[in-house]
C-alpha cells in the first residue's frame, strides 16, 4: 500500500501537465471552425470547436426568392434549413472536439473530460 505513495509526485505532475494541455486544447478549439450547409448551400453555418455559432449565411438567391411575390419559399422552410445547417455544423464540431481530445488523451476514455471542452 505504501509503495503506491511513492508514485504520488509523478501522478500529481502528470495531472498538472494534463490540465495544461486541456487548457491549450480549449484555446485551440475556440480557433478551429467547421462549416455545414442545408438546402444545397442555401443556408451555411460556421461553428467553432467549442460549439459556438460563428456565422449564419443565406444564399443570395434564397433571399431574393423570399422577397419575390408568389414565392414557393416560405419562412418555415428557411427556418427548417437554418436549424438543419446549425445541427449539422454542431455535429461536425463535436466530432472535431472528440478527435482533438483523442489526440490529447492517447485514445483513453476519461469520463467527464469532454465536458471540460463544452461537449
Amino acid at each position: 500500500m505504501w509503495d503506491n505513495l511513492k508514485n504520488l509526485p509523478d501522478l500529481m505532475g502528470q495531472a498538472k501537465e494534463l490540465k495544461g494541455r486541456m487548457e491549450q486544447l480549449q484555446d485551440d478549439l475556440t480557433r478551429q471552425t467547421v462549416e455545414a450547409d442545408a438546402g444545397a448551400g442555401a443556408v451555411r453555418v460556421t461553428v467553432n470547436g467549442k460549439l459556438e455559432v460563428i456565422s449564419v449565411r443565406f444564399d443570395q438567391l434564397l433571399l431574393i426568392s423570399l422577397a419575390g411575390e408568389g414565392s414557393d419559399m416560405d419562412q418555415q422552410m428557411v427556418e427548417d434549413l437554418t436549424a438543419a445547417a446549425i445541427n449539422a455544423a454542431l455535429h461536425k464540431a463535436r466530432e472535431l472536439a472528440q478527435q482533438e481530445m483523442g489526440k490529447l488523451t492517447g485514445g483513453l476514455n476519461i469520463p467527464g473530460l469532454e465536458k471540460l471542452i463544452g461537449g
